[in-house]
């Protein structure tokens, strides 16, 4: 079991250990990266970054910052991140609670509020697709390669790729609808990927049409996400709670899972029951950016770090 983290001791300046060049060269080193990942942790630097910008390879800075921390700088990173994720679960109860009133003001109401979305009857998601034409494209975005799939009523599918895995993500995704007819079509998915991830863009006059495809029961969870603000989360039992089935946690974990439209429909600010970021579909990297990134835009949630 890993012990608990300090972030207050962490994120003071380091104190020598020893007098002499080398003891103070080391200080330096550390004190510098720890003010770079406490600055800039919603960039999730990389190991190599850091030791680049310190001058060292990035298993000498390993064992420097380890042996003067205790732990590695994405250990450090992780803790930074999972500090964050606290502070936004702090809030998710009265969030809840209140069925999600619309009275939040600021940019905490962006992209979430500019959403708009229908549900596919039932029938619909029964046949599997039947009778639907899906355009697909890849664009690039923030946070990797996206896939973007759209139908004459909008968004019904949005899935992240790392590179090399651009196929395996289409196929992940057609399997959501088999018996659908998919089109590549990327001049017409653009324009979607365009207004997704351009803040500038989202604006209340003309929201994103998105299609939910899904059970009833997976329909109800993804319309709860979508009422989570930005800057916000939740965690799985809430939703539960919040759906009158409390005891149904692990269905929701699961309807939570299989969010055809990821980003837009923010699955990633469901958090473990102990504040714990858990499993994203598109890996637990690609979440903690998109939270920071989030945070950036609705404003910090810890005053310091």
């Amino acid at each position: 079991m890993t012990k608990p983290i300090d972030l207050a001791s962490l994120t003071a300046p380091p104190q020598p250990r020893a007098v002499g060049p080398e003891a103070e060269a080391d200080y330096r080193v550390v004190r510098q990266t720890l003010e770079r990942i406490t600055r800039d942790w919603r960039d999730q630097p990389g190991l190599e970054q850091l030791a680049r910008e310190a001058g060292l390879q990035p298993i000498q800075l390993q064992r420097v910052f380890s042996r003067w921390a205790g732990l590695t700088p994405k250990q450090f990173l992780q803790a930074i991140t999972l500090d964050h994720a606290k502070a936004l679960l702090r809030d998710a109860a009265s969030v809840l609670d209140t069925s999600y009133d619309v009275g939040l003001s600021g940019p905490a109401r962006l992209h979430d509020l500019f959403v708009t979305h229908e549900a596919m009857t039932p029938g619909a998601y029964r046949s599997r697709g039947a009778g639907l034409t899906i355009s697909y494209g890849f664009h690039p975005s923030p946070f990797g390669s996206v896939l973007l799939m759209v139908t004459d009523k909008g968004v019904a599918g949005l899935a992240f790729a790392d590179p090399g895995e651009e196929r395996a993500a289409l196929e992940d995704m057609r399997a959501r609808w088999p018996a659908a007819s998919y089109v590549e079509n990327a001049a017409a998915t653009a324009p979607y990927a365009e207004r997704i991830f351009d803040p500038s863009k989202w604006t209340e006059d003309t929201p994103l049409n998105i299609v939910l495809i899904g059970t009833d029961f997976e329909i109800k969870v993804w319309q709860t996400l979508l009422k989570i603000p930005m800057g916000r989360a939740t965690t799985y039992s809430h939703i539960a709670s919040d759906l009158g089935r409390p005891t149904a946690a692990r269905a929701v974990g699961t309807a939570v899972g299989r969010n055809p439209i990821s980003f837009v429909v923010p699955c990633h600010r469901v958090l473990g029951k102990q504040g714990n970021l858990c499993g994203y579909h598109w890996g637990l990297t690609r979440k903690r950016a998109i939270l920071g990134w989030e945070s950036g835009l609705s404003g910090p949630v810890l005053e310091s770090v």
